[in-house]
């Protein structure tokens, strides 16, 4: 990436949010710059009736199939479906590369698979279906200046196939089953806006088992009639968080003034005391090997957002990591996949 364009992304992350007149010069350069040196888009629109266009579904075998060695005898079932919104993996040429995916790029595809797929998507392969589509997702320098037109454009693509790929499920494979909603990172930003058009106070709300929106603001005036999940067995409801090490207050979740919601995964609540880590029943730290206990966690009230309190004996590289943002699912893997068990459970109770 070009010297110059580094320099003005460090500048944009360090602004301080009282200096906003600075900060939108700062984004007006950087926007001007990315514009005139990105190259167009390429690759097809994806056809949700072809397998291709599915990073995960039950009419093949995926990498959201995947079982950790330590859950071989695990009793599964596949009662509701989980709809999964995978997070950002396109980043190569920030500067000269296209504002959004091409979906025919393999590397790409494979870096999708290999990470969230495995990592993300298989957490909820103990109780549901899993359908994730490949999507014209946003390179990751849309959300260095998220409020342009050219970044808005490329979120606006992006949403598009998640939404198509989305009603073709609903048309094809739903049949009144009970959905999850599940994301992370940019895959929440365009869960966020799904919930809204097409569960928030509408038919489609009585289906939804949770809505899983991790590693995301959660404004909280997101919705109108889907609430914060705040018990463990609660249906119908958001549950999210965003992960950082205890200590940690970015700037930019400053600037929030704690306009967001968070649970946290060890209590599924939304209070703010420290959850033991003796309440985390595991982190997935490769994809064959589970820490247990996995960290403390409690959510900052000033902010919330989750702190976590990672132990003295964990790897050097996520210790020296203030934002653990990679981690959100993988700290808590072993909470979620027994949570969404335990809502299914509470859903088809309430359904009877």
């Amino acid at each position: 990436m070009n010297k110059n364009v580094i320099a003005i992304l460090i500048c944009l992350l360090l602004v301080p949010s009282v200096d906003a007149q600075r900060g939108k010069l700062v984004q007006k350069l950087l926007a001007k710059r990315l514009e005139a040196s990105s190259a167009e888009n390429t690759g097809p629109t994806p056809d949700y009736n072809n397998l291709f266009f599915w990073a995960a579904s039950p009419l093949k075998h995926d990498n959201s199939d995947s079982i950790p060695s330590f859950l071989a005898n695990e009793p599964r079932d596949q009662r509701a479906d989980v709809f999964f919104i995978h997070p950002t993996s396109f980043s190569q040429d920030v500067k000269e590369g296209a504002w959004n995916a091409d979906l025919t790029d393999a590397t790409l595809n494979s870096q999708t698979d290999s990470r969230s797929i495995l990592y993300q998507a298989s957490v909820f392969n103990g109780s549901c279906r899993v359908f994730a589509p490949r999507y014209r997702q946003a390179n990751l320098k849309a959300f260095f200046i998220r409020t342009t037109p050219a970044a808005q454009k490329a979120f606006d693509l992006a949403y598009s196939d998640v939404k198509q790929a989305f009603e073709y499920y609903l048309t094809h494979f739903n049949h009144n089953r009970p959905i999850i909603i599940a994301s992370h990172s940019q895959g929440s930003l365009h869960a966020i806006r799904l919930l809204q058009e097409l569960f928030d106070g509408k038919p489609l709300q009585k289906q939804l088992v949770c809505a899983y929106v991790i590693g995301y603001q959660i404004p909280k005036t997101s919705f109108k009639s889907i609430p914060l999940g705040k018990t463990a067995d609660a249906t119908g409801c958001v549950v999210g968080w965003r992960s950082y090490q205890k200590g940690e207050i970015p700037a930019g979740v400053k600037a929030e003034k704690d306009n967001s919601l968070c649970v946290n995964p060890l209590t599924w609540t939304d209070e703010t005391s420290p959850a033991s880590s003796k309440l985390n029943h595991g982190s997935l730290m490769t994809f064959n090997l589970l820490r247990n206990p996995g960290p403390a966690a409690e959510i900052e009230p000033s902010s919330h957002i989750l702190w976590v309190e990672l132990p003295d004996n964990v790897g050097e590289k996520i210790k020296s990591t203030k934002n653990l943002h990679v981690y959100d699912y993988n700290l808590f893997w072993m909470n979620i996949r027994e949570n969404v068990r335990t809502r299914i459970d509470a859903f088809e109770k309430v359904r009877k």
